[in-house]
């Protein structure tokens, strides 16, 4: 073991999720119980919370709140969108950065998040391999979009696309209680990647399912659109159509009409209102009645149907991290090797060189997507459902969640 004595930071990133807590309980438990590191401090709002001066000592929280984040949605030590420049056009950033890491004898850096807070990852890795500086930096992963490479799934996907299949189906349940005919359009989060909007098709399996399936991997036509949405409904009455939010036409323009209201800190559109639009659009062609629900922030928050494999994993994440780090090891990010096959569902933790997963988006396999392009086929579904099983079964208080409360204690210099 190359042995590395030093405090370690953590930090959260981009997107909330059911279970990046539990990647940071990983990190912050395995680390605490580490001799090599000596102090554990909690990033406040991600890499604005270590250039700002602002972290948390986590050794100052109870062991009990601590383990309370394996149930805890969202980012507990606070998320940001910033992305850090060039260093070689601006160097600033990374200065302070270095500064800081300096200032605190910080030795491992572990940062849990997306496509591009692994960009930060590696952006800071090189910086500190430049300066000569001795940081173990890792990547945690953690993104319900499920779209980062090099990894079989991400964290906090399978929790989502539980969430996405139970409100299908509880939704389907709804649509179908009046004996008069109705159009419903479930629009669910996913700019690039399909794997969300896909994972409504688990819905099927409870026989109370969305009849057409949508993603951004096919091109858009709405012609065609209103055309299988037409055949459905005078066929049975009803039709109940899954959409991702970041569908687009052939020209690449996103369908939705609030495409263009705003941009994140990554300068990505900021995507809404397709559900409403298309629900106007068939009611226009179609007169039927028509209903659109967006999804929005809930299906990234519902821990309250999380899957324990999600959870369990996530976790296994962030300890894994830390172990290998300690172990000497440095510019990676923690995935996932996983096989499925007539011995059943098997997970195991591997690591990949930041290069490759930094601002790189997986796709959902065309030909898990049926020919016509509006719908799922049973690959995707072999796929998905391993990683949704269990409960999570978390605390509870006056039944409801009983979430963790941290005291988030700012750390001072030793």
């Amino acid at each position: 073991m190359n042995e590395l004595k030093g405090a370690c930071i953590i930090g959260q990133s981009g997107g909330p999720t059911a279970v990046i807590n539990a990647s940071a309980l990983g990190v912050i438990r395995t680390a605490l119980d580490n001799e090599n590191i000596t102090r554990v401090l909690g990033a406040a709002h991600g890499i604005k919370g270590v250039l700002d001066d602002k972290l948390y000592d986590m050794s100052q929280e109870d062991a009990a709140e601590l383990d309370l984040l394996k149930y805890t949605p969202s980012s507990a030590l606070g998320s940001c969108r910033y992305k850090l420049a060039d260093p070689d056009v601006d160097d600033t950033d990374y200065k302070r950065i270095l500064e800081i890491f300096k200032k605190y004898n910080v030795r491992y850096f572990f940062y849990n998040g997306g496509n591009d807070s692994m960009d930060t990852c590696n952006k800071i890795s090189k910086y500190m391999q430049k300066m000569g500086y001795e940081c173990r930096v890792m990547g945690v992963p953690k993104t319900i979009d499920n779209d980062l490479n090099g990894t079989d799934h991400c964290p906090g996907f399978a929790s989502a696309a539980k969430y996405i299949a139970t409100s299908c189906a509880e939704v389907w349940q709804d649509a179908h209680v009046y004996d008069t005919g109705m159009v419903t359009v479930v629009e669910i989060m996913g700019r690039h990647a399909g794997w969300l909007a896909g994972s409504a098709a688990l819905a099927n399996l409870t026989g109370c399912g969305p009849d057409l399936v949508y993603l951004p991997e096919v091109d858009f036509d709405m012609d065609q659109f209103i055309q299988d949405v037409t055949d459905i409904y005078n066929k049975t009455g009803k039709c109940m159509v899954a959409v991702s939010e970041g569908i687009h036409y052939a020209d690449g323009r996103f369908v939705s009409e609030a495409e263009t209201s705003a941009t994140d800190g990554f300068g990505h559109a900021q995507l809404g209102g397709l559900a409403v639009k298309l629900a106007d659009t068939i009611k226009n062609k179609t007169g039927a009645k028509v209903r659109g629900i967006e999804l929005s922030l809930l299906q990234r928050c519902g821990s309250h149907v999380g899957s324990k494999t999600d959870i369990d994993e996530a976790f296994a994440a962030g300890k894994a991290a830390v172990e290998a780090a300690v172990s000497g090891i440095t510019d990676k990010m923690v995935a996932f090797q996983c096989t499925r096959d007539a011995n059943g569902y098997k997970c195991e933790t591997v690591l990949q060189p930041l290069d490759i997963v930094a601002n790189f988006e997986k796709k959902v396999p065309r030909e898990w997507i049926n020919a016509a392009g509006n719908g799922i086929e049973q690959p995707f579904i072999d796929y998905v459902l391993p990683l949704i099983q269990g409960e999570a079964n978390g605390p509870k208080e006056n039944s409801l969640p009983r979430f963790a409360r941290l005291k988030k204690v700012l750390t001072t210099e030793m």
